[in-house]
């Protein structure tokens, strides 16, 4: 009896320990897939807009990563008093605040360096928890202009793997707020030194594809832009890197 007890008491023990260290790698291993996800669920996104134009400064980028359900212009549709603002007087802070008040809005966030030139580019980083679903739109004013904004919306940017990049080209959009005069009075770029943002709508209200600009050089003679503020198509390229 002595003997038996002995023989099956150390296979319980056995079995007792075997048990507990499973235990504790199947914790350990949670806790590992547990940071894995974590980190998983992390995306971090490089925005770098290019101006291609020839004589047109872009101003302070606008730039949003949202869900489908937020939508940052339509075309046919009224400009958001936000995108209003951004294409008259080059300002983006009314456009993101807009932004952050919808849902569907994960970030958002504008360039620091102020107005760049053609030839220059700006870039930007945002960090969002990922998703396959994630899209980007970004706005720019061409500040020459009365209130014509070049960029892009919903572009989808969540099947992007880390270290891929992705390029556009970014058409010019009237936002059809301000009558597009061309006059020094009224535009606030450097080839007028003009107004920006007025409230008062005195064109088609709403968003169009801008025709172009009709200049001096034209036979605008109250306009105060030349031949080098036109542009023909696209304004700006934009990239984005998926860094994380």
């Amino acid at each position: 009896m002595g003997l038996f007890n002995r023989q099956s008491a150390h296979p319980r023990r056995s079995i007792l320990t075997v048990v507990l260290i499973s235990t504790g790698l199947l914790a350990l291993s949670a806790c590992k897939h547990d940071e894995d996800d974590a980190m998983a669920t992390q995306a971090m996104y490089q925005v770098t807009v290019y101006n291609l134009t020839n004589g047109q400064p872009l101003t302070p980028l606008g730039v949003v990563i949202h869900g489908a359900a937020y939508s940052p212009w339509q075309l046919g549709s009224t400009a958001s008093v936000g995108l209003e603002t951004l294409a008259e007087s080059g300002d983006p802070t009314a456009f993101l605040a807009e932004a952050d008040a919808n849902t569907a809005v994960m970030a958002s966030t504008s360039s620091s360096n102020g107005p760049f030139g053609p030839g220059a580019s700006e870039s930007v980083t945002l960090s969002v928890d990922h998703s396959s679903l994630l899209q980007l739109s970004v706005a720019s004013m061409l500040a020459n202009t009365n209130d014509a904004f070049t960029g892009v919306s919903h572009w989808e940017i969540g099947r992007l793997a880390v270290g891929e990049s992705v390029s556009t080209m970014s058409h010019v959009f009237d936002a059809g707020t301000e009558a597009n005069t061309e006059s020094s009075a009224t535009m606030p770029g450097p080839a007028a030194g003009g107004e920006g943002f007025n409230a008062t709508r005195d064109d088609l209200d709403k968003v169009t594809i801008h025709r172009g600009v009709v200049t001096a050089d034209d036979g605008l003679t109250s306009s105060a832009l030349d031949e080098s503020h036109r542009w023909l198509g696209y304004a700006a390229k934009v990239v984005v890197t998926r860094m994380q």
